[in-house]
């Protein structure tokens, strides 16, 4: 697959270049500095994937996603940003990297490159696995540290298109897993779902408080502040008795 690497700073580019030396399947035909070189080098190199950074002077990721019209080529952003991923997806990016990029995610977005259908495998495979229990310990990778934390400390998880924000006692993590599927590993009484996005800890909450056309608005021990939304506001009054 011919590849074309987009980023302002030429660390990053080379970085990129090291990394994806043990893809051979890979093979970089071109580097741009910003999202406008990248356009005039589309219909000579003609790429089958683009990888992205998204803060860029005068055109960011997204602005670029945008100008490449009917361009077929598969992107893949990489940013040292976490808060772009939900737009991301929406986008139909086939990654979401974030800088310095780890080698074994970038050899996953690979797999996805190769085959598509591997992403809706991790998910059938993720929904197979049995339900935690709340005096369970989970193991929670980020980039660059791993915890070993227990259920109940996990206080909200938020969606993020095909990826989840874990927040728990001591830190957060994205984990390349939908919120609905984690919310089946979370088939817990501690755990609520919130409105579309959001999943919270009941035990977390400090303060409930009426909020805009019957919903509900819960202050959570972390300081967060999180909306229920008027159907689930009815369910929540049903079982909490309010």
């Amino acid at each position: 697959m011919k590849a074309l690497l987009i980023d302002d700073e030429r660390m990053a580019r080379r970085e990129m270049r090291r990394l994806l030396e043990a893809h051979p399947e890979i093979e970089i035909v071109g580097e741009a500095d910003s999202g406008h070189a990248a356009l005039s080098l589309l219909p000579t190199l003609k790429p089958d994937v683009i990888f992205l950074d998204i803060q860029m002077p005068e055109m960011d990721g997204f602005e670029f996603v945008n100008a490449m019209g009917e361009n077929t080529a598969q992107v893949i952003f990489c940013t040292a940003y976490d808060a772009h991923a939900l737009r991301a997806f929406e986008v139909n990016a086939v990654g979401y990297l974030l800088k310095p990029v780890d080698p074994v995610r970038l050899a996953a977005v690979i797999q996805k490159l190769n085959d598509p259908a591997l992403s809706s495998d991790a998910e059938a495979t993720a929904q197979d696995e049995p339900p935690l229990r709340e005096t369970d310990r989970v193991l929670l990778k980020g980039d660059h540290r791993t915890w070993f934390v227990p259920v109940r400390s996990i206080y909200l998880l938020q969606s993020e298109g095909n990826y989840t924000h874990v927040f728990f006692e001591g830190g957060k993590v994205l984990l390349p897993r939908s919120l609905g599927t984690l919310e089946q590993r979370l088939n817990l009484p501690i755990f609520f779902r919130a409105n579309r996005a959001q999943l919270i800890n009941t035990r977390a909450i400090i303060d409930v408080a009426e909020w805009f056309s019957g919903g509900l608005q819960a202050t959570l021990a972390s300081g967060d502040k999180v909306e229920i939304s008027r159907r689930q506001a009815a369910l929540f009054r049903k079982q909490k008795g309010l």
